[in-house]
């Protein structure tokens, strides 16, 4: 998973997402990117361990240089 966003104001622009269940994970990409959700909005929010939403936490705590589970 790769995360995008705006340099200027960190509003969530886009994502890639590979591999096997990337179909539950895309909710919520589409719901930050209609919100306009920043990435540290998305690193405040609950992601349960051990589940395959951490992805999204961790692809955003990368794109701010915050990740820990690489």
């Amino acid at each position: 998973m790769k995360v995008i966003f705006d340099a200027k104001y960190g509003e969530w622009l886009g994502c890639h997402m590979i591999g096997a269940g990337v179909t539950d994970m895309i909710a919520e990409a589409v719901v930050a990117r209609k919100l306009e959700t920043t990435g540290h909005e998305i690193l405040k929010a609950i992601h349960p361990h051990p589940t395959m939403s951490e992805a999204v936490m961790e692809a955003v705590a990368d794109a701010y240089g915050e990740v820990i589970h690489l």
